[in-house]
């Protein structure tokens, strides 16, 4: 074997544990938050020591960083790869049951939401902010494009059905269904997506 072979194994194995570690961030996340998460909790979640966890992020703000910003990732490539065929309210109503089914299989902390500290830390990271407002351009698109087109209620301020919908992303009513209630994951799904885009009347 090549060092150049050797180095690319030792990369991918470094990526491998970096996914894992991700993976445990957000699963912590999920079920501690943001201030009672420790990078203890990570380590002992992944299998590895706390120095070896330090060598891929060397803090715990960092390391949620990266988690969110992976999260986001995962919606920027799935808008990317919506059929261009579809139209603007076809397009929110895919991205949110992404949304859902992603924070069904504990897959999406909420934190931004929860905690104002964890708020202005993401408002420092430069690289979580572009991604954000990258996203938020694409959705505030797709609201004006449907609002335009009868689809959505024109006389309503597109901020007001944009932040309405990132609300519905975090709605605690998925985390009672799931807990209380008898119904599978297909059915919470598609009964949120009922509530989003046709309201209890």
């Amino acid at each position: 074997m090549s060092i150049f072979n050797k180095l690319s194994f030792k990369n991918q194995a470094f990526k491998l544990r970096e996914h894992a570690i991700l993976d445990a961030t957000t699963s912590v996340l999920s079920s501690k938050g943001y201030d009672l998460m420790t990078m203890d909790d990570v380590a002992g979640a992944v299998g590895i020591s706390k120095p070896s966890l330090y060598k891929h992020f060397k803090s715990k703000e960092e390391l949620v960083g990266e988690a969110l910003i992976r999260l986001l990732d995962g919606a920027l490539d799935f808008m990317a790869e919506l059929d261009s065929g579809l139209g603007p309210l076809e397009k929110l109503q895919a991205l949110l049951e992404w949304a859902l089914r992603v924070r069904l299989d504990g897959g999406l902390p909420f934190l931004p939401s929860t905690s104002a500290h964890v708020r202005d830390m993401l408002m420092r990271n430069v690289k979580y902010m572009m991604k954000v407002l990258k996203l938020n351009r694409q959705l505030e698109g797709l609201v004006k494009q449907a609002q335009q087109q009868g689809l959505l209620n024109p006389e309503l301020p597109s901020d007001v059905i944009l932040f309405s919908y990132y609300a519905r992303t975090c709605d605690p009513a998925v985390e009672y269904l799931q807990k209380f209630s008898k119904m599978s994951t297909e059915d919470i799904v598609s009964n949120m997506l009922k509530v989003c885009f046709q309201g209890l009347r």
